[in-house]
């Protein structure tokens, strides 16, 4: 596959309000597989008819690989809960993921970030702590089971990213995470006010609930709807275990 950097596209991305039109409605010109992890996984290059154009992130539901403890076909579907769910808690790390078809079928596309290649998780996590306490909080809530360092990207734009979303949303506790930075400490009040207002809204809370069961099961729902309340309850960061709550590979 080439790289990303190199494609007659990547030179165009659009902003963070037009990417959902384009992915969701822009042609898809070039398709080409990325060579590596467990799931397939293509670059795209998207344009419309009004002239934007960007590269996206496609991974197909049939590219997934089976897994043991995940419900096999619902990866993509996870990728665009993380988007809706992060979105709802007035976040924006996630970068905009739609569900649709593509040359391989139906599956998620999220818009390719253009990442620092000169720097890295380790790098960068001592400068960039306070985005890294909103991820690291978005995955308790979502109970991601593989948040590796290559998972986070700083931009060109300045900005951390977080990508790969597919196992997210289990029922049963599936944390792995290279983020342990704050294990223990208090979770912030300016990252608990959303989550707060959000609870104290059953109306909010509802909508939230409702957008989600689009994508998961009604269980895995509920289970959401309580790590939140859970983690309201408790307000910091758990401790984890060196064992259990490691991803492997940590890339």
């Amino acid at each position: 596959m080439s790289d990303p950097r190199q494609h007659p596209f990547s030179d165009s991305v659009p902003g963070l309000e037009e990417a959902p039109a384009l992915l969701a409605r822009g042609k898809i010109a070039a398709c080409e597989l990325i060579p590596w992890g467990s799931n397939d996984a293509f670059v795209v290059s998207l344009a419309d008819e009004q002239g934007a154009r960007g590269l996206a992130i496609y991974k197909p539901r049939r590219g997934e690989a089976p897994l043991y403890d995940f419900p096999a076909g619902t990866l993509y579907l996870r990728e665009r809960a993380a988007y809706v769910a992060c979105r709802l808690l007035g976040w924006d790390f996630i970068p905009p993921t739609v569900i649709r078809t593509g040359p391989h079928g139906i599956g998620s596309l999220q818009l390719h970030i253009d990442a620092d290649e000169s720097t890295h998780f380790f790098d960068f996590r001592a400068e960039r702590q306070e985005e890294l306490q909103r991820i690291a909080l978005f995955d308790l809530l979502a109970n991601n089971a593989d948040r590796k360092a290559g998972h986070c990207l700083l931009g060109k734009d300045g900005k951390v990213w977080g990508i790969d979303h597919g196992l997210t949303f289990h029922t049963v506790p599936k944390l792995r995470t290279v983020i342990w930075d704050f294990c223990g400490q208090p979770i912030p009040e300016r990252l608990l006010s959303p989550l707060e207002a959000l609870q104290s809204s059953p109306r909010r809370m509802e909508a939230l609930r409702r957008a989600l069961r689009q994508y998961l099961a009604s269980p895995e729902v509920e289970a959401f709807s309580r790590r939140l309340h859970a983690l309201l309850e408790s307000r910091q960061y758990p401790e984890l275990d060196r064992y259990r709550n490691v991803p492997r590979p940590i890339w």
